[in-house]
C-alpha cells in the first residue's frame, strides 16, 4: 500500500464534511472557497454531509473506530474519528466499488 498523498487532522470543531473539502483544497493547492461547481461536484453528490457529520459527532463514548471511505473528484477519501481525513490519488486498485475480500 502506498503512503497517503495527504493526511489532515483539522480541529475537532471542524465537521468531517468540511474537513473533506479542506483536505481536497490543500491537496489541489487551491483555496477552500474554490471547491465549488462548476469546477468541482458538490460533496453531497457522493455522500450526505449531514449524515456524515452526525456519524462522527462526539458522544459520551468518544473512542470510535468508525471509518468511512468514499470516492470524490478522482480521489479516495478516508474519514476517521476526530475529523482525520486522508486523501489519496485514486487508482483502479483503490476503487471502493470493488468488493472487500475476506
Amino acid at each position: 500500500m502506498s503512503p497517503p498523498d495527504n493526511l489532515s487532522s483539522p480541529s475537532s470543531a471542524v465537521p468531517p464534511s468540511q474537513a473533506i473539502v479542506e483536505a481536497i483544497a490543500a491537496h489541489e493547492g487551491v483555496d477552500v472557497t474554490e471547491i465549488e461547481p462548476p469546477a468541482y461536484d458538490p460533496l453531497y453528490t457522493v455522500v450526505n454531509p449531514e449524515a456524515l457529520d452526525e456519524l462522527f459527532a462526539p458522544t459520551a463514548d468518544s473512542a470510535s473506530d468508525v471509518v468511512v471511505t468514499l470516492e470524490y473528484e478522482g480521489y479516495t477519501v478516508v474519514v476517521r474519528a476526530g475529523s482525520e481525513v486522508e486523501v489519496r490519488e485514486q487508482s483502479s486498485d483503490d476503487s471502493v466499488n470493488h468488493p472487500i475480500e475476506e
